[in-house]
């Protein structure tokens, strides 16, 4: 299995400016050799009307994760990484604090990669949610 490029947390972070990263505020906070994990507030920013955590900002966690993930895997010079399926099993609820999502690459392929990710409530350790994310690696034009 491939291992993932170890670069600075902050360096990671710096590309969530200006993007639905740096909105709902979600932060790589640990890189490992074949895992990513960050986390994601639960405010008002990422409730469904209920307030609750919604499910689409938990989809936009897991494909963040494998999309961080993916490009610390390929040479952006030539190559650019695109999300082409997602599914997401809420199994849990959250309505306040913040979530932490562990993401393990599970196939590294020339062309596609596919990411697991389970996302936990911080507070008491709980999975909230799993999905799956499938990487296709483009080239650059």
């Amino acid at each position: 299995m491939k291992k993932l490029n170890q670069i600075s947390l902050e360096q990671i972070n710096k590309y969530s400016n200006n993007t639905l990263l740096g909105h709902l505020d979600i932060r790589c906070v640990e890189v490992g050799e074949d895992y990513i994990v960050a986390t994601m507030p639960v405010d008002h920013r990422t409730h469904q009307p209920m307030g609750l955590l919604h499910g689409g900002a938990s989809a936009a966690l897991i494909e963040s994760i494998g999309s961080i993930g993916s490009t610390l895997l390929i040479d952006l010079s030539k190559e650019a990484p695109v999300g082409i399926e997602i599914n997401a099993n809420h199994i849990g609820s959250v309505k306040e604090g913040s979530v932490k999502a562990i993401g393990k690459i599970v196939h590294a392929g020339s062309r596609t990669h596919v990411w697991q990710v389970d996302i936990f409530d911080e507070a008491t350790g709980k999975l909230v949610c799993t999905g799956r994310l499938t990487v296709m690696i483009v080239p650059r034009a």
